[in-house]
């Protein structure tokens, strides 16, 4: 028995190919997102929000979260590993707890929650799909 980086048995589906490609879009943009977060947390502009020294305490710690959560979940993302889409779904309800939860802290940004949301929403019809593709043919 010899051990193969790869499955066989893996065929190359539509599904499988839309899978990869939401994945990887979706982690260089998380990865991308928590480039700024590093670079609001280190403070190469000027504001309020963009230096760690002079952010509000709710951001303070909302922000560092963010920036350890975003390119973890890109990275996970793009590798295609399982533990991507989990950190995806926990660093999507940070967000949702911060922008609609306390709005008035936060702001009521919701264009992240929502692109966050479409994402995720994506990712789970395809693999929803994928498991009753799986289910017919066994």
């Amino acid at each position: 028995m010899t051990i193969e980086p790869f499955k066989r048995d893996r065929e190359k589906t539509l599904n499988r190919t839309l899978t990869v490609c939401l994945c990887r879009i979706a982690g260089m943009a998380l990865f991308a997102m928590g480039l700024v977060y590093w670079v609001r947390l280190i403070g190469l502009f000027d504001g309020p929000l963009w230096r760690f020294d002079l952010m509000p305490v709710w951001w303070r710690f909302a922000a560092p979260t963010l920036a350890v959560l975003y390119p973890v979940a890109g990275i996970g993302l793009w590798l295609l590993a399982s533990w991507g889409s989990v950190i995806w779904v926990l660093l999507t309800l940070v967000e949702m707890v911060m922008h609609i939860g306390f709005p008035h802290l936060f702001g009521g940004e919701m264009l992240a929650v929502s692109l966050n949301l479409a994402g995720l929403g994506l990712l789970a019809m395809l693999r929803i799909v994928a498991f009753l593709e799986a289910r017919r043919q066994s």
